[in-house]
């Protein structure tokens, strides 16, 4: 017996991690700076922690109370109706819904290359197809309607990385409108907002006040620090919110998961030293990095280096983790998170000694 064919699968590459890296080269985990995987620096909100250590003595419970309570305080942040909100297991549990939702079989749906390998994946899992469109190096990975809907051929759902995750650009509230003006009724555009808090621009949520045809997928891995609990969320549009019901497993995130997204909520101190310290890195790694690096709306720079892999490596070995890039199709980049200041000056200058 075997399982169904799954050659046309991609895997999905994490960044490396501090405990691996450490076991593979004999190094003091101690000793080294992970800022490969866009994670906060700062951990998650003290508030949250305290919230996960009392959620602990009820795990035994089912989350129905905690799951309605966040459904409601997202709601609220957002100004839309409760239906409106669909929690899941984190930002990828959120497209699964979403695949489900939309998705019949043969359903084709048009991804950015480079960019989120999951949301091809979660489309093949529920037996739609792939299609692209370029996110382009030679035109500084720029993000405007042209260059979604030169590709486009009535796929059922676009997907929009904004900030988009390697090269940090973002699509404008109009060039959103635009998409969804020059696309098909029946085409969802689906606004990935994961690095949204980071943005000074406008969310897409705003667009859902008129529109049926976009939702946005949020999550609580980057500004507040939870990747490790799993939670994210869509804001979809009113008229269809009903589906939730039918399309997510059985309490989608967990007590734990919630409570520590309501405390998180509350930590707007946490959240904001996180995203001022990311625009402070920001800035310090263009003006400081010996390296062509782009404007970035998340909390990471992409950063052309020539060799990502050899560069990578060497850092390791260093004790500064980054992403390499060759996943993404850019095997000459590697991603740099922002880190704490202290973490931040050490990365630039350990990049400048490898890149010398």
């Amino acid at each position: 017996m075997e399982p169904r064919d799954l050659s046309a699968h991609t895997v999905y590459q994490a960044g490396r991690g501090i405990e691996e890296v450490a076991r593979e080269l004999g190094l003091d985990p101690d000793d080294l700076v992970k800022l490969a995987s866009n994670e906060n620096p700062f951990g998650p909100s003290p508030a949250a922690v305290t919230a996960i250590r009392d959620a602990a003595g009820s795990a035994n419970s089912y989350p129905k109370a905690s799951h309605a309570d966040l459904t409601e305080k997202l709601a609220d942040r957002w100004s839309v109706s409760p239906k409106q909100i669909w929690l899941g297991n984190g930002g990828d549990g959120v497209l699964d819904y979403l695949a489900r939702a939309m998705l019949e079989p043969g359903d084709t749906v048009l991804v950015p290359e480079p960019g989120f390998a999951y949301y091809g994946m979660s489309a093949r899992f529920h037996h739609g197809e792939v299609a692209r469109y370029g996110i382009s190096k030679a035109r500084d990975f720029a993000l405007d309607a042209e260059t979604v809907l030169s590709d486009y051929e009535g796929e059922r759902i676009v997907y929009l990385t904004s900030p988009h995750n390697p090269s940090g650009g973002r699509f404008s509230l109009d060039a959103v409108a635009e998409i969804a003006d020059e696309t098909d009724d029946q085409t969802l555009v689906l606004v990935d907002e994961a690095y949204g808090e980071f943005a000074d621009g406008e969310s897409a949520v705003s667009l859902l006040e008129t529109r049926d045809d976009v939702a946005v997928l949020r999550t609580f891995s980057k500004v507040y620090g939870l990747a490790g609990v799993r939670l994210g969320y869509g804001i979809v549009p009113e008229e269809w919110a009903d589906a939730y019901a039918r399309v997510n497993t059985p309490f989608a995130a967990s007590e734990i998961a919630c409570r520590a997204g309501l405390a998180a909520m509350d930590d707007d101190e946490h959240a904001e030293r996180t995203v001022e310290t990311a625009a402070w890195a920001r800035e310090y790694i263009y003006d400081t990095l010996d390296a062509q690096t782009w404007e970035s709306h998340g909390n990471f720079v992409l950063a052309e280096v020539g060799d990502g892999e050899a560069v990578a490596d060497e850092l390791q070995r260093r004790g500064v983790i980054v992403r390499d890039c060759s996943s993404f199709g850019l095997p000459e980049c590697v991603r740099i998170t922002c880190g704490t200041k202290e973490e931040t000056k050490r990365a630039v200058a350990q990049v400048n000694e490898v890149l010398h």
